[in-house]
């Protein structure tokens, strides 16, 4: 039997959390009476490297509560204490690349959702939401929660308070509460748990949590919080002849309306302070997937997802989600094709649980501009857990023209996914949509089969999309079309590796099959890998990846080359890449690919290098290089891309962020800088400034477009 199975059956454990008869001083120092009077969860075990082992560490975690407040406090022991690797002071900050402490709270014990929160031993803070046990993982949720650590002879402290407000819960409906405690020794580069997780998982697997215990609390009273901005900005668009400078404010509003849901309303939302996207060099014949970044969409987005099993974060791989089909996208919703953000007057999202039910609406608005009409949209999302890891649900997608009522898009269907023996998993959706002028072939179907296990996983899978399916919420590469999927590896741990300081192999494949409704092949890929995982966590992998694609018509890859013809075309790359020790100071991460391209050769290279001089400040600068010869005189090409970030974190509450990218051949530089002063929890002062020069030979004179933007929120909590 493997070690994951075995984990898997143990009982289940329990930390009971005791009254706090004083008042708790957030300081990190676990001085109070109250922490020395409660019982201590111990015993952690590991996850990885050798799961099942008792951590190598000790770990001692108490649980307060209060009227107002629940209290986690941590002594996390280390024999070494002067070899903790603490790299960033950043909210939200990488915490696989440093030692951390991490908490899972599962509210409604539903074993499927959860609020996690981490800190590392300078206090840093990173918050997230995890639904449907990590088939979605909300990092940009933000908690008010409090922490503060200390460093001591023999390790570090940790003190949590987290407000009864920040949760959502039904003391009524679940007295008790799924908990588990992680710990990441990154030295070692070892992960530990409380309650024991197989390595082929993490936190987000919460099922396998714990039970908190000895809670009595009747609840909060209906938690209302309104955040209202100011905004100001100067902004000269490139090329333009002057600056203009606006103002104007808007509104959120958080309302508690059970204990289980959240009403969220916005008014005139603004997004100024979200980080650009990132540019690359596109050879396909697929416009780029930009992931979301706002946070009203990002908040409680695990509700509205339907998709795909959960993967094991653990391995890197080419097709790390499946962007043939994604139902609801979100920046379908006030962002134009040109990415730009459009008026949204207001909008209201209702999210949570009734008993066994989760619930999800968005509904939003957007004005019409010139050269853009204005739209309704509507989400409605319900889904039910039958059992553990265990549910059925179904989503409406709406968009309503407001200038026209014959210009609508409607979507709607049903999805399942069930935990079976033996870590498997089973994912389907049927989805129907509709459209005025299209009939027939409006529909999209996907079912897949999931294993993960510590050492044999695989996949297997088919999607259809019939050739009238239309989703104005959606994002999708192609209709008429079927495709079978199939991702499977081992991961074996031969001792004979150790002395080489290589702790896993991974052999692996991933195959996808495309052909139209017709059955005429469209296109077919084959990721052939072996990846060596090493002890200090540094990879590295190569690859052979044959390759074909079929085009109805022709397109152009880059501006200075021909259009590739309609046709068919072959092609096989070899691919080189890995990653040194990230938790380094000085890192170093490079692709390498090979081989053909559609009808001609390339040679792709990307260098990535890392630096990390102290824990305030670390940066990355890559470069981009693809070098290409397609068919034809005017077949070849040459794509450059630079890209720099930085960040300066003054303490835990105030950062500087820099985004720069460089393209030599459009002679395009554009920079996008923010400073973020969280000055009260949840409330935030944004200095945002972009710049974006364009300089050739033939204009030289353009002006570059600058804006200057100031933004102002309070958090008021009522």
């Amino acid at each position: 039997m493997i070690a994951g199975a075995q984990v898997a059956a143990a009982p289940v454990r329990s930390i009971a959390a005791h009254i706090a008869q004083h008042a708790v001083t957030i300081d990190g120092k676990l001085d109070e009476a109250d922490w020395h009077d409660a019982l201590p969860a111990t015993g952690f075990v590991q996850s990885e490297p050798h799961t099942g082992s008792p951590a190598t560490e000790n770990t001692e975690v108490r649980i307060l509560y209060d009227s107002d407040r629940l209290y986690i406090g941590a002594y996390l022991h280390d024999s070494e204490p002067r070899r903790l690797i603490v790299n960033d002071l950043r909210k939200d900050f990488a915490e696989d690349q440093q030692d951390d402490f991490e908490v899972m709270l599962d509210t409604f014990h539903d074993r499927t959702n959860g609020y996690v929160f981490i800190t590392n031993a300078e206090g840093a803070r990173s918050d997230r939401q995890v639904a449907n046990e990590g088939r979605e993982v909300n990092a940009s949720w933000d908690g008010m929660w409090s922490v503060k650590t200390m460093r001591v002879a023999d390790g570090w402290t940790v003190e949590m308070a987290i407000p009864f407000k920040t949760l959502r819960f039904d003391f009524e409906a679940a007295p008790t509460w799924g908990i588990n405690f992680a710990r990441r020794i990154r030295r070692k580069f070892e992960i530990d748990f409380w309650s024991p997780v197989p390595r082929a998982f993490g936190l987000s697997r919460v099922s396998l949590a714990g039970e908190l215990t000895g809670i009595s609390h009747e609840g909060t009273s209906h938690d209302l919080r309104v955040k209202p901005y100011g905004a100001t900005r100067s902004i000269r668009e490139t090329g333009g002849p002057g600056f203009k400078s606006t103002s104007d404010g808007g509104l959120d509003v958080k309302y508690g309306v059970t204990q289980g849901l959240t009403l969220d309303l916005t008014i005139n939302p603004d997004f100024a302070q979200v980080e650009s996207d990132e540019q690359t060099v596109n050879l396909t014949q697929f416009s780029q997937f930009f992931p979301e970044k706002r946070e009203f969409f990002l908040e409680n987005s695990g509700i509205f997802y339907v998709g795909d099993a959960a993967r094991n974060t653990r391995v890197s791989l080419p097709l790390t989600s499946d962007e043939d089909m994604v139902l609801f996208f979100s920046r379908r919703i006030g962002l134009n094709g040109a990415g730009r953000q459009l008026t949204i007057p207001a909008g209201l999202r209702l999210t949570g649980n009734i008993d066994a039910f989760n619930i999800g609406l968005l509904s939003m608005n957007t004005e019409k501009t010139p050269t853009t009409p204005g739209n309704q949209y509507s989400v409605i999302r319900v889904r039910r857990n039958i059992f553990t890891g265990t549910d059925l649900g179904f989503i409406i997608l709406d968009r309503e023209g407001t200038t026209s009522g014959s210009d609508w898009n409607r979507v709607g269907g049903i999805d399942g996914n069930a935990r079976l023996p033996g870590n498997w998993d089973w994912n389907s959706y049927a989805v129907m949509s509709r459209k005025p002028g299209v009939s027939g072939g409006q529909y999209t179907y996907r079912s897949t089969v999931n294993h993960e296990g510590n050492f044999f996983h695989a996949k297997a899978g088919v999607l259809e999309v019939g050739d009238g399916f239309s989703d104005d919420l959606g994002y999708f590469r192609r209709t008429n079309t079927r495709k079978y999927l199939m991702d499977t590896g081992i991961r074996p741990r031969p001792a004979w590796l150790a002395p080489l300081h290589v702790r896993e192999m991974h052999p692996h494949i991933v195959w996808a099959y495309y052909e139209d409704l017709d059955g005429r092949m469209t296109g077919k890929s084959l990721h052939s890998g072996y990846t060596f995982f090493l002890t200090d966590g540094a990879y590295f992998e190569g690859s052979v990846n044959p390759n074909f694609q079929r085009i109805d018509k022709p397109f152009t890859i880059d501006k200075a080359a021909a259009p590739i013809p309609a046709g068919g075309y072959s092609w096989t790359t070899y691919q080189l890449r890995g990653t040194t020790n990230q938790s380094k100071p000085l890192s170093l991460q490079y692709t390498l690919i090979t081989g053909g391209l559609w009808s001609g050769t390339q040679v792709s290279e990307q260098l990535t290098v890392g630096v990390r001089p102290s824990v305030h400040f670390n940066g990355t600068l890559g470069v981009n290089h693809t070098a290409a010869k397609l068919d034809g005189p005017d077949g070849k090409f040459d794509a450059l891309l630079w890209t720099a970030r930085a960040n300066y974190s003054f303490t835990t509450n105030m950062f500087f962020d820099a985004l720069t990218q460089y393209d030599p051949r459009e002679h395009l530089f554009n920079a996008n800088m923010r400073f973020n002063l969280i000055h009260h929890p949840l409330s935030d002062l944004f200095v945002v400034f972009n710049h974006q020069r364009i300089s050739t030979p033939d204009s030289p004179d353009v002006k570059p477009g600058v804006g200057v933007i100031v933004k102002y929120t309070q958090m008021f909590s009522l």
